[in-house]
């Protein structure tokens, strides 16, 4: 039996970079999310709708969520990849904004892509060769501009630390590095999106 979640609507009742828990029709679903995604989240208990991508494993059933359709449509053809499975593909998206993703592989820039924690030069110049075709279709993504940033005043300043330093770490950095790059960006008063996206830009 093929089981399909395509999209998710419902309130937004957690949110631990990069995981949330979004509460529809009294249930709640665990979600993994990539960075971009992160951004432009609506604040604790407001409404959300997320295009989902549901990956079935012997032990467990996974759930990754995005903004927007052509994200999810991103995420699909990199674990198509050999080699690349959801856990890079998040860590891909996540480093890299979409258009900034595919300029890389258009301009063949392998030194951005082993920036990505768990790409080596090899698996980088693989995913150049096998991606340039793919990313033909690509002409017109999102741009870093086009992304917002949601604030929460009620997270304190370690909370955001911690969040921040949780969600590096789950992308495949390492923690001394992670903390390195949070401490290198933090200010009183910055949402743990902010630091997630200060710090990596930071790392690049």
């Amino acid at each position: 039996m093929r089981i399909l979640i395509g999209r998710l609507r419902g309130i937004l009742v957690e949110k631990q970079p990069p995981h949330l828990l979004v509460e529809a029709n009294g249930v709640g679903y665990e979600v993994e999310v990539p960075m971009t995604t992160l951004y432009r989240l609506p604040s604790l208990n407001e409404p959300v709708t997320l295009h989902t991508h549901l990956v079935v494993r012997e032990d467990a059933h996974l759930l990754y969520g995005f903004c927007e359709r052509r994200e999810r449509e991103l995420f699909r053809e990199l674990i198509r990849l050999n080699g690349v499975g959801p856990k890079l593909a998040l860590a891909l998206m996540s480093s890299l904004e979409l258009d900034e993703l595919v300029r890389c592989v258009q301009a063949g820039d392998i030194k951005a892509l082993t920036r990505v924690p768990g790409v080596g030069k090899k698996t980088a110049e693989r995913l150049l060769i096998e991606l340039k075709d793919r990313f033909k279709a690509w002409e017109s993504l999102p741009t870093v501009a086009s992304l917002t940033l949601e604030s929460n005043p009620d997270i304190g300043i370690a909370s955001a630390e911690s969040d921040a330093l949780s969600a590096l770490v789950a992308l495949g950095f390492k923690p001394q590095e992670a903390s390195r790059a949070v401490a290198a960006v933090q200010e009183e008063g910055l949402s743990s999106e902010e630091l997630i996206r200060r710090a990596l830009r930071g790392m690049a």
